[in-house]
């Protein structure tokens, strides 16, 4: 998986995309114990494609000039790794992908998305996997509840989080 970061941290050296923050269950996995999954999720801002009715996916051109060109699933194929590049769409994806930090996976380092924004973000997204993954990162305090609050309360979340307590925490 190493390998896999370290291509997309070329792919930013090279300005071939802006930056990148890692979420879904990879990003998870710096906070909690691991778990399975089958791809890497990364956020990515997208260029503004005016006059375009189809937005080109960021780095493309470049993964494919580098010899990464098959697609499984719904990501590209970096390193044996399915990467999906997901577009900022919403104020609290853009507030994660820009207070993402770095932290070291094997000599590499990677731009992660914080737990509570993780956390709310799974919260949004409103599976049952994403329930219990939340259920993982309060269990195993891996999240700050002062800092998660104002996360929810910033991106109006809070009668989701009470709901979800109201379920699965009663």
């Amino acid at each position: 998986m190493k390998e896999t970061f370290a291509v997309l941290n070329q792919m930013v050296a090279d300005g071939a995309i802006e930056n990148y923050a890692l979420a879904g269950a990879v990003g998870a996995m710096f906070y909690v114990e691991p778990f399975s999954t089958h791809d890497i999720d990364v956020l990515v801002v997208v260029p503004e494609t005016e006059g375009k009715l189809i937005a080109e996916l960021p780095g493309w051109k470049y993964l494919s000039s580098h010899g990464y060109s098959e697609i499984r699933g719904e990501g590209i194929v970096i390193e044996s790794w399915p990467v999906q590049f997901l577009p900022v769409s919403n104020p609290l994806e853009s507030e994660a992908y820009l207070n993402a930090q770095g932290q070291n996976l094997d000599g590499v380092i990677v731009r992660v998305v914080q737990p509570e924004h993780l956390v709310a973000m799974m919260l949004t997204l409103g599976r049952l996997k994403d329930f219990a993954r939340i259920q993982m990162f309060l269990s195993q305090d891996a999240v700050n509840s002062e800092r998660l609050n104002d996360v929810l309360l910033r991106h109006g979340l809070n009668g989701k989080w009470k709901e979800f307590q109201e379920r699965f925490l009663s």
